[in-house]
Formats: C-alpha cells, structure tokens, sequence
C-alpha cells in the first residue's frame, strides 16, 4: 500500500436478499426494488463501502428468499447511489465468460466504477438449465478458473491508449491497441476483444465465495476478496494463513485476498436483555424445520427425522465430504459441529446462522469481538445485516458502527473515486 497506516475495516451490508420483496411485488404502485432503493440510500448515508447481491437459482425452502437477478438489480441501485460498491453474485456454472465481461462491464461503467463480482460455482438449480445433472465441484471449478482467465483477458483486451479524447468532446479510437484474446480451452472458445469501452475501474473487483480445498484454490489465484463462513477465530486463522499462503506461492500480493465474513449479530442494550433475546431467538426454533435445514447444510443426503434433539448425530451418519456435489466448505464446518459432541438440538441452533459468524451482546461487547479479528489480521471486510429492521438498524448505526469508528477501526468516509479506491486495494498487474 505504501504506508504503514493500517487500512481500515471495510463494511457491507445486504440487498435483494429480503422478503421486503414480496411485500413490494404486491403493492401494483411500488417497484420490487422500492426496499432496496431505501436500504441503499441508507447504507451511503452511513458510509458503507458496499451492497452485497446474493443470489439462488432455484425455488424452495432455499430460494424464495426474495433474491432477484442481481445484475439488473444493483444497476438499479446505481441510479441512487453515487460512492457505496455494488457486488454482485453470479454464477461461472450457468454463464458464459464472454457475456459475464459485458454484463459486469457495463455495471462498472453505469455505475461510474463500483461494480464487483463475486464469483461462486452454485451448488443449486441446475434442474433449470438443462437435464443434466450438477457437475461435480472439481468440474465446476475448472469451469470457474477458466472463465474467470477468459474474463480478466477480455478487461484486459484494451490496452493504455487505445481510446483518448479527440479534444472536441469526441473519443479517437486506436484499434491496434484493442486486442484480440484467441482463448480456446476446454469449456470455451472465446476471440475477443471486448465490445465495451475500457472499464472505469479496468476490471470490476474481484470477490469470491467457496472455501473447499477448490475453492481456496480459486480464491487465492484471482480473488482480491473472499467471501467466508468462518464461525470461530480459530477457523478464521487457518484459513487466512492457508489461502494467503497458497496465494503468495502464485506470485500475488502479500496482503491478497481481502478477507470477508459475515457477521451474525443479535443486539442488546444490557447484558440481562442480549440473555433474553438470545433465549427468545432460541425458543422461537421451528426444529422440525431446522433438521432439514442441518441436513442441507451437511450435504443434503442424510436423513435427520428420527434422531432424538437431545444426542449428538451419530458419526457413522456424517458424510465423507469428498462425496457430496454441494457447498463441501459448509459441509466441513458443520461435520465438525457435530464431531465436537454438540447435540442435534445445538446444532439446529447453530445452523440458523448457516456457518457463519455469530456473536451477542451490547454494541461495545460485539465491537470487541470485531476487534479482535481484526486485530489479528483475519478480518479485512465485514458484510453487517440489520437495516430493514428499525430496533437492529438502530443499534447497528447508532451504537456499533459509532463505536467501530471511535476507536479507528472504521472509517468515516468514502477515500475514492471508484470501489477498488475505497477498499484500498494494491494495483492490478500491469497489462500486457
């Protein structure tokens, strides 16, 4: 970075993701991107570095969540919103390379230079885009390496100075300069160039999600960003020493990837009411429903029904994680719930947070929890949830974000012009 100044926590926070959707698609006066517009509008006001897009493509217990394509829907939050980044999720399994480059490209440029992408493989929908069956993760991930080649080489297709003003407000094009990229690899054949103009930012950020031994490969040959499920501090370590240190190994910057989680907050003004809230949260467990829920997340192909909530899983039904097709990061963090003696009912519990990091208390108890991951060098980037809800949003803008700012962890203002400016991140490798 050049300095020694420590580069702040920066902060995200969701969209798309609601149930606020709903609400919207039936109101005939109001668009089903109204909540969003206001969550948006909010989340600058207050400084956040980013909206997060998730994104399913497939209906059900899953994905009726209210997530929308989330492409369309941040350009349209792009429209009001001028500095917070917009990340994007989509899918390498079900996109070409060479749309996903024009897509993202045109979100940078209509956004003025705030796009990113957060690349996963999918471990759903399949049954929507053909009658095959989902490939295997190994499949799914050369697929994504070599999109993700194929997309940095179409950013890339237009050197320095292939387009410069002609002094009369009109652009001179230099088509020596535009290359072709003459991609033909396993899964695509791809000429190129680009057919949109140099990218504000020359490539969107790069995010990543996918923590399996694939996907830490991914992340450390190309994410700036990874986006992770990391419950415990410990889990946090090893995963930032294991991925930074393959990425070193691949020549990147020591300081890459950015580290991202989740965090999973339940608020308290006292210590006597996060208590109650934690324990209303727990008693209000629907745990029928959450034994399929705890069977998704080990991998969907074990059967929970008749197991009694006050013993641990037995180990001869946990999966063999090289077997299952889907998410084995998650199926790794939660084998290992229930390998450390938690019971089913625990781990029904825990699985409301779906892996992610989860922590209560008074604001200034979770900013030292926050801390203290980023203090550690573990914590680069944290996705906080809770502005649709008015108590939440409360003691997140009023007390946890203050509080992260008063002692220099957050930041007070936008530090740039474009999203790769305002995350601080190291210069791109030069073209060439």
């Amino acid at each position: 970075m050049g300095d020694a100044r420590r580069r702040p926590l920066k902060t995200v926070t969701g969209v798309s993701g609601s149930a606020d959707v709903y609400a919207d698609a039936l109101d005939p006066g109001r668009s089903t991107v109204a909540s969003a517009i206001e969550i948006a509008k909010l989340a600058e006001a207050n400084r956040f570095d980013a909206l997060f897009a998730a994104d399913l493509l497939s209906f059900g217990a899953q994905g009726a969540i209210g997530a929308q394509e989330p492409l369309i829907f941040l350009a349209a939050l792009s429209a009001v919103t001028s500095h917070v980044g917009l990340i994007a999720t989509v899918t390498t399994t079900f996109h070409h390379p060479y749309n996903l480059a024009r897509l993202f490209g045109t979100l940078d440029h209509v956004s003025n230079g705030r796009a990113a992408w957060n690349a996963v493989t999918s471990s759903l929908g399949e049954e929507n885009y053909g009658d095959q069956d989902l490939p295997s993760p190994e499949e799914r991930y050369e697929r994504a390496t070599e999109s993700i080649e194929i997309v940095n080489a179409l950013f890339d297709s237009w050197r320095p100075g292939a387009l410069t003003p002609n002094g009369h407000g009109g652009a001179v094009l230099d088509p020596t300069l535009v290359h072709p990229i003459d991609h033909a690899g396993k899964n695509f054949t791809v000429r190129g160039p680009l057919n949109i103009p140099p990218l504000p930012q020359r490539r969107p950020v790069q995010f990543q999600a996918g923590q399996s031994e694939a996907g830490i490969e991914l992340g450390a040959r190309f994410a700036e960003v990874v986006f992770t499920s990391l419950p415990t501090l410990e889990d946090a370590v090893t995963y930032t020493k294991k991925i930074r240190s393959r990425a070193t190994e691949l020549g990147r910057s020591e300081e890459l990837p950015l580290i991202m989680s989740s965090f999973h907050a339940t608020y308290g003004a006292s210590e006597d009411e996060v208590r109650r809230r934690v324990r209303e949260r727990d008693e209000a467990t629907d745990f029928e429903a959450g034994r399929l829920a705890l069977a998704d997340m080990l991998g969907g192909g074990i059967d929970l029904a008749d197991l009694p909530l006050d013993q641990p899983i037995p180990e001869r039904l946990l999966p063999d994680v090289q077997s299952v097709q889907r998410r084995r990061g998650r199926v790794e963090i939660f084998s290992a719930f229930a390998r450390s003696g938690k019971t089913l009912r625990e781990l029904i519990i825990v699985a409301k947070d779906t892996g992610h990091w989860a922590a209560a208390g008074t604001p200034e108890q979770l900013a030292d929890t926050i801390a203290e991951r980023y203090d550690a060098g573990v914590l680069d980037v944290i996705s906080l949830g809770g502005l649709t809800d008015p108590r939440t949003r409360d003691f997140l803008l009023n007390g946890l974000l203050p509080e992260l700012r008063r002692r220099n962890i957050v930041g007070n203002d936008y530090v740039g012009a474009t999203f790769r400016d305002n995350l601080e991140l190291p210069p791109l490798p030069p073209v060439g």
